[in-house]
């Protein structure tokens, strides 16, 4: 009886053991309690408590959460970028999940001083989706399904990795956007992506994370492709726009591709079907050399 007892009460502990994550900007979120009423405040952060299965504990999220299917029936709480800290507060959260380089400080610091807990992520490598899932799912009490795909996605990314990361490296120039003519910096995700396949950034060493540059640098960088996303799931006509500087290197041998931005911009687990697919763009491009 003793010993029933015993397993009894530890059981109860560990059902009730605090659990505690250290966030992508180094502060220890304690909940007492798996969350069981979360809002998200980015759509990557959607997709991520999704795949972590904690779908059904989100109770608002913001503009453009749309993946999964399910994820576009929960109420909306504004923009990553304009969040309705009214609504927020109103639905009673018992946790947020948040975005460093799109939320605002400010809206952040409202939520905290409110006394709601904030989880805050920057997944600069592929490997951090993987961490991050399974940070999800232990705030959530979903562990097992959260480990299980940070798992499935380690694994993946692994196989990419042994296939294409040591292939002769193609300079690569990624559009993010046209007008004002976007890219990113070797610290951003996408380079990562990048190096997986084994591109080389032409704009790596840029200060800013997703800097604004010009034509004339992208003529001087003379890039071997250039891969572009834009805005929906349709090849963007403006790619064609370099098609006039009939001297670049990625002109000159057809290397314009483009990847929905969904497969590419999103830090979700589809971030490798992106890969893949541009790993496969860069190996055209080297048979073309």
């Amino acid at each position: 009886m003793r010993r029933f007892l015993l397993a009894l009460l530890l059981a109860s502990g560990a059902a009730h053991a605090t659990i505690e994550v250290i966030d992508d900007q180094g502060q220890t979120l304690r909940l007492a309690q798996p969350a069981r009423r979360i809002v998200s405040l980015a759509p990557h952060v959607t997709e991520m408590l999704f795949a972590a299965g904690a779908g059904e504990r989100i109770v608002g999220a913001v503009q453009y959460s749309d993946y999964p299917e399910a994820a576009k029936k929960i109420p909306r709480v504004g923009s990553y970028t304009a969040v309705d800290m009214e609504k927020v507060a109103a639905l009673k959260p018992d946790l947020v999940v948040a975005w460093q380089s799109g939320n605002r400080d400010t809206h952040l610091d409202k939520l905290k001083a409110l006394g709601i807990p904030v989880f805050v992520n920057e997944p600069r490598r592929i490997d951090d989706v993987a961490k991050i899932v399974a940070q999800l799912g232990r705030l959530a009490g979903t562990e097992a399904v959260g480990d299980a795909a940070a798992q499935a996605f380690r694994k993946r990314h692994a196989a990419l990795a042994a296939k294409y990361s040591a292939r002769p490296p193609v300079r690569i120039f990624y559009e993010a956007w046209n007008r004002p003519l976007m890219t990113v910096n070797g610290e951003h995700l996408i380079s990562d992506v990048i190096r997986l396949c084994g591109g080389d950034n032409v704009f790596a060493k840029l200060p800013m994370l997703a800097p604004t540059i010009d034509a004339e640098a992208v003529l001087a960088a003379m890039p071997e492709a250039i891969v572009a996303s834009g805005m929906g799931e349709s090849r963007p006509e403006w790619l064609d726009d370099w098609r006039k500087w009939t001297k670049l290197p990625a002109v000159a041998h057809g290397n314009l591709f483009f990847i929905p931005p969904d497969l590419i911009q999103r830090h979700t687990p589809r971030i490798l079907d992106g890969a893949e697919r541009l790993c496969g763009q860069l190996d055209e491009a080297r048979s073309r050399r």
